[in-house]
């Protein structure tokens, strides 16, 4: 008899376990969106009481003079974490993957994972220089 009981208390927690492991695995490899933001990254630390993840913060502007606009990131592999270190101070563009309904903040603290990070080169360089005349210029008879 104390076998049923314990079946019957044994076998929904044992369902329920497997139903939130496989909602949480599928939440992590199927993402919903994915995206690049291009910018300055503004903060990127390690966070959490339990879970330590690292959480970063990227400014990105459209103009001289607008209001910057924030994009909260988290990032799970440390390539990309050290990637990210070299570039401080530079504009980047980082590749991110949004992932939704993740049932715990323990694998992030927001749905934005950023997998891939590269420089921006300036653009100043390629566009035309205004032409100046070489040389003395004539004086006006």
């Amino acid at each position: 008899m104390p076998f049923k009981v314990l079946r019957f208390i044994l076998a929904p927690v044992i369902i329920l376990g497997l139903l939130a492991g496989g909602w949480t695995w599928l939440t992590l490899h199927w993402s919903y969106a994915e995206g690049e933001r291009t910018g300055y990254v503004q903060k990127l630390s390690k966070k959490g009481w339990l879970c330590k993840t690292w959480e970063g913060e990227i400014v990105m502007v459209t103009m001289p003079g607008a209001i910057p606009e924030k994009f909260e990131f988290t990032v799970r592999d440390q390539r990309v974490v050290d990637a990210i270190n070299t570039q401080a101070g530079q504009r980047v563009v980082l590749h991110y993957k949004q992932h939704k309904f993740i049932p715990t903040t323990c694998f992030g603290e927001t749905e934005y994972f950023v997998d891939n990070v590269r420089g921006v080169t300036d653009m100043l360089g390629t566009l035309p220089q205004p032409s100046v005349p070489q040389g003395r210029l004539q004086e006006p008879r």
